[in-house]
């Protein structure tokens, strides 16, 4: 071989050598920005899925003080409507002021107040709830039994 050919050679061979880092090097820019894309995209989802709970949330939480509203309102109509004295008014009272003071604590507290006072009970007396819940359980097998 000539002198000319081995460094023609030797060129075409540097370039092809540079030619393939180059790919290489364009590839891991488009792998990089490819997984940033679906990473992006990822996140977006789950923004997505946080933002969409948080909206069940909030209508649940709603519903729950519009139902509280509404037994309240129960509640103040039974103590008006209802007997003024005697056994049955004392009782359409005392059945009324109940109704009142659980619409105001539902409509007030909603789901996540009550959840959290339900967990404080169950700390505060976790015996006579788990009792109390084997005894539930007991009753609801046994009507489903018969």
């Amino acid at each position: 071989m000539t002198r000319d050919t081995r460094t023609a050679t030797r060129d075409t061979l540097e370039n092809a050598k540079e030619a393939g880092r180059d790919a290489l090097s364009k590839g891991k820019e488009m792998g990089t920005q490819a997984a940033e894309a679906v990473r992006e995209q990822g996140k977006n989802a789950v923004d997505m899925a946080k933002d969409a709970a948080c909206a069940v949330g909030k209508k649940a939480e709603d519903a729950t003080a519009a139902a509280g509203h509404g037994i309240a309102g129960f509640g103040e109509r039974i103590a008006e409507k209802g007997p003024h004295s005697g056994f049955a008014g004392t009782a359409a009272q005392t059945v009324g002021d109940t109704l009142q003071k659980g619409g105001h604590y539902i409509e007030e507290q909603k789901i996540s107040g009550m959840a959290s006072d339900v967990a404080d009970m169950v700390k505060a007396h976790p015996i006579p709830i788990v009792v109390a819940a084997l005894g539930i359980g007991f009753l609801i097998g046994r009507s489903m039994k018969d």
